[in-house]
């Protein structure tokens, strides 16, 4: 059991939790944000990301205070929390990403880590082979293997309080990526950061984004905090989120600022193309879009930057009230609807419908079916799972309507899309209890007809009705033909 990491809530793959950082002496509420802080440029100060922002974590790159002499030497002389006037937690980053940008490095994992250590890092990172997407499998198998090695170099550095990071890798392979996590989570290192995936967000690729962190964490075990490196955009949070990530890191906020860009939850828009801020941050309060574009390049940059974080922070307290209130694939499917590719990663969430359900809890807020994808939710996976715990008679009537059907069943039970059949008694129980909109669509209709096939299948010995309200000719194909079927608006005629 991992004594720095505990959880306090969960909905579907998400949750809330306290990753305890003892060296920094200081508890992270998480899902959290580290912003990347570049020791030798100063666009929002470490201090202002705590007092103004709420920043309990941020990250730096050690590679660089480790080859730039004068930060390095105040770093060693008076410890980095000094340096960068930071009260909460610090984690580092090693040089593995110059190596993948560069092609090598002038460190290894021995020295790298115990650097970190000697300048006060609280949270340390050693030099993994960060795989790119599509490789050769035999390049992210051989590489992969130097990464379980540093790995296991890493386990025994003295590095005192200092929490270690164990990169899982595997390029978009995902048994290579269960196979990575599952031998980062046998050691007895803190964080596991699945790692070298910028690239797949760069490109929008958030449907292989999903399988990546999908297959690390079904090697990762609960206890487990996974850090998705290299993501700083919100309009991505809740769907990753969702996945099982709890940390996020990422320059975004600043770069995006450099190049007058402004974020919003939905995307990312241009200075010179916006004409009324959307947003009721401070800096959106106090400015036009005209006076920030008259700033100097500097305070221009500044203020965006400032926006930027505004809105990535809101985000992921946003994400935690989801989390609390039971209502988080709801938020998903908001953001989802955002760019094509976010829906992409969504459907692809929902096939791994079966690994969310696991950590999914039982009993929570209102379901509301807002698309067919709504159809496809763990909760559904899970009633329909359940239809083999129930005793049925040995004639049974299923109804969409509130009809008994003919006397010869001797009980009636309720049909209810998307989930299917249940009991009558169990009407007021969650999910049962979901709003579903009037003018239902054909996705909903067929995963309840797999929930009576699935009832049928469990109970070949008994006879089965089912009333429905105009199910079409497609739908009621999923009917076992041994179902006598009724058209309930019809009888109504």
């Amino acid at each position: 059991m991992r004594e720095c990491f505990e959880l306090q809530d969960t909905d579907a793959g998400g949750r809330i939790g306290e990753l305890t950082v003892p060296r920094a002496g200081v508890t992270v509420e998480t899902p959290a944000l580290l912003p990347v802080i570049n020791p030798n440029l100063d666009t929002i100060s470490p201090r202002r990301l705590a007092d103004e922002f709420g920043a309990e974590i941020l990250i730096t790159n050690s590679y660089i205070i480790y080859n730039t002499d004068d930060v390095r030497e105040r770093a060693l002389s008076e410890g980095l929390h000094e340096v960068l006037d930071f009260p909460g937690a610090i984690m580092t980053d090693s040089g593995s990403f110059q190596l993948s940008e560069y092609g090598e490095i002038t460190v290894t994992t021995e020295e790298i880590l115990q650097f970190q250590a000697d300048i006060g890092s609280d949270i340390g990172t050693p030099v993994d082979i960060p795989t790119p997407p599509d490789v050769s499998r035999e390049q992210a198998r051989d590489e992969l293997e130097t990464t379980k090695d540093r790995l296991e170099i890493a386990e025994g550095v003295d590095v005192g309080e200092m929490l270690i990071n164990a990169p899982v890798q595997g390029s978009t392979y995902p048994d290579l990526r269960e196979e990575a996590s599952r031998h980062a989570d046998a050691t007895d290192l803190d964080v596991f950061p699945v790692g070298a995936v910028v690239p797949l967000m760069n490109d929008y690729r958030y449907d292989d984004m999903i399988d990546v962190v999908a297959a690390a964490k079904r090697g990762l075990g609960a206890d487990a905090p996974v850090h998705l490196f290299g993501a700083g955009h919100p309009m991505m949070f809740a769907l990753a989120v969702a996945m099982g990530c709890d940390l996020f890191d990422s320059a975004a906020y600043a770069l995006y600022a450099r190049d007058d860009r402004y974020l919003t939850v939905r995307g990312t828009q241009h200075l010179e193309d916006i004409e009324y801020f959307p947003c009721s941050c401070p800096v959106c309060i106090e400015h036009s879009p005209e006076e920030v574009r008259s700033l100097s390049n500097k305070e221009r940059e500044k203020t965006l930057a400032a926006h930027n974080l505004h809105v990535t922070f809101g985000e992921i307290r946003r994400i935690k009230q989801a989390i609390r209130a039971g209502n988080l694939l709801e938020l998903v499917e908001e953001r989802a609807r955002a760019h094509p590719t976010m829906l992409d990663g969504y459907r692809t969430l929902l096939d791994h419908a079966d690994q969310l359900e696991a950590a999914d809890p039982v009993s929570k807020g209102a379901f509301f079916y807002t698309s067919h994808e709504s159809a496809r939710r763990p909760e559904v996976l899970r009633h329909r799972e359940r239809l083999e715990r129930l005793s049925v008679p040995d004639t049974l009537f299923l109804t969409e309507g509130d009809s008994d059907g003919p006397e010869t069943y001797e009980d009636a039970w309720r049909v209810k899309p998307p989930f299917g059949p249940f009991p009558r008694a169990l009407s007021k129980s969650y999910p049962l209890t979901a709003e579903v909109p009037d003018r239902i669509d054909d996705g909903a209709l067929e995963a309840a007809a797999e929930g009576v096939a699935r009832l049928v299948e469990e109970n070949p010995g008994t006879e089965f009705g089912l009333g429905h309200l105009g199910w079409p000719a497609a739908v009621l194909e999923g009917v076992p033909d041994s179902v006598e079927t009724i058209d309930l608006t019809k009888e109504h005629r």
